[in-house]
């Protein structure tokens, strides 16, 4: 079954509690603190798989864990860094994070990208020993993982989108202009998955272009199998049109093409804007009147059309060629640019309360929610600063504090980020 649209949940490793421990060694007296530190948790990292082609992987596991750091020991040892959790996915994959749906990941290229980060590893009591506290009975706890409800969107990466109705000739076209094999029958819907072909133009010269599986009138708001199928157009860098010329299912050439392009216009407005070119097949079985009158159809629109016989390469090489010399005129294959989830939404989620502990005038905030705005503000930057200071106040924490009984200049500690509290 084809698959190109998931929800998943990720979690990195939690870090490793800090130890509490003490040197113990006959003839050595006051060995003093030596807790080691917790281990760092595991991220959990996208990985382009190239032999996959679906996310069919996520139909049933919905949740991912990376592993968490070790606890720290006695001797000064610290934790074992938890282990990655790798998560392969298609060429072509998009991450989102699923309330904002802001882009976290463009996976089109070989590049990892870890989607959430492990924990860091609590300190050990050798790190809290002063001359005024030699013996410290108190550790870190390690720093909880970042976790993240994600949604994958796998949109094919193809320099071509071939559209039409179904059974106009689309997979008889890629089938012989390509190495593509796919299913060829005499009914609609033989294709139920987009099909991808390399079309080699020479020794150093190819492009890839894709068969997208017949769409319906309403495709556009979701008929038929109309959003499954047509996210995967919005990549590619033009279109060809094929169209039935012949009308040969009693439907006319014209409303055909309009009706698909206007399902275009219906699921995303810019699609309209990218190239066409226009193929009218099955011109064996069409009249001289058809055909001509079709013709002065998409010329008058200012297309380039071309006549072809798929299954006997009648007109093919003209219309691969001119498509060929389109694309050298195009930009690249589009890719989404990365988005910052928004504070706002990061602000919304404050399940679990906060704890505050106070440790030689040092007051340490834990907030698991907290710890993702932590991550994504810009200590450089003013307007940052201001609305994580908001999220302290709209939470709670300050007024806590300040019922702790903090003085003006005391130290803030959230998971190691230190700052002065200013009244």
């Amino acid at each position: 079954m084809f698959v190109d649209k998931a929800k998943i949940k990720i979690k990195a490793g939690n870090g490793g509690n800090g130890a509490v421990a003490f040197h113990r060694e006959k003839y050595v007296a006051s060995g003093g603190p030596d807790g080691g530190d917790g281990g760092k948790g595991g991220d959990v990292v996208f990985e382009v798989d190239t032999n996959l082609s679906t996310l069919s992987d996520f139909r049933y596991k919905r949740k991912y864990t990376a592993q968490s750091g070790m606890p720290g020991q006695g001797g000064h040892r610290n934790g074992k860094k938890g282990e990655d959790l790798i998560i392969k996915v298609p060429k072509g994959t998009i991450i989102r994070e699923e309330e904002s749906g802001a882009v976290l990941a463009d996976m089109s290229d070989s590049e990892r990208f870890v989607a959430a980060k492990g924990g860091k590893g609590g300190w050990g009591n050798s790190h809290f020993a002063t001359p005024t506290r030699q013996t410290p009975r108190f550790a870190k706890d390690g720093v909880p993982g970042e976790e993240w409800d994600v949604t994958l969107e796998l949109k094919l990466l193809a320099d071509i989108g071939l559209l039409g109705f179904p059974n106009v000739g689309k997979s008889t076209l890629i089938s012989v202009v390509s190495e593509a094999k796919p299913i060829i029958a005499d009914y609609h819907f033989t294709t139920l998955t987009p099909v991808l072909g390399v079309v080699r133009m020479g020794p150093e010269s190819s492009f890839v272009m894709a068969d997208i599986p017949g769409l319906i009138e309403g495709a556009g708001e979701g008929a038929g199998l109309g959003h499954e199928f047509l996210r995967h157009v919005e990549r590619c860098r033009m279109l060809i049109h094929v169209v039935d010329v012949s009308g040969s299912e009693g439907r006319d050439p014209v409303e055909d093409f309009e009706t698909i392009n206007k399902e275009l216009a219906v699921f995303n407005p810019e699609l309209v804007k990218c190239p066409q070119i226009v193929a009218g097949n099955k011109i064996d079985m069409a009249t001289d009147e058809q055909r001509e009158s079709f013709r002065k159809y998409i010329e008058d629109k200012g297309l380039q059309y071309f006549e072809i016989c798929a299954p006997i390469l009648e007109g093919t090489k003209e219309l691969i060629n001119a498509a060929a010399a389109m694309l050298a005129t195009l930009p690249p294959i589009k890719r989404y640019e990365t988005e910052s989830v928004p504070m706002e939404t990061l602000a919304k989620k404050k399940s679990g309360g906060y704890k505050i502990n106070v440790i030689d005038g040092t007051y340490y905030v834990e907030a698991e929610w907290l710890l993702k705005i932590l991550n994504k503000t810009d200590p450089d930057d003013y307007e940052s600063l201001q609305y994580f200071q908001k999220v302290l106040e709209t939470s709670g924490i300050l007024a806590s504090l300040r019922s702790r009984g903090i003085q003006d200049g005391d130290t803030v500690n959230i998971y190691d980020m230190e700052f002065e509290y200013v009244p």
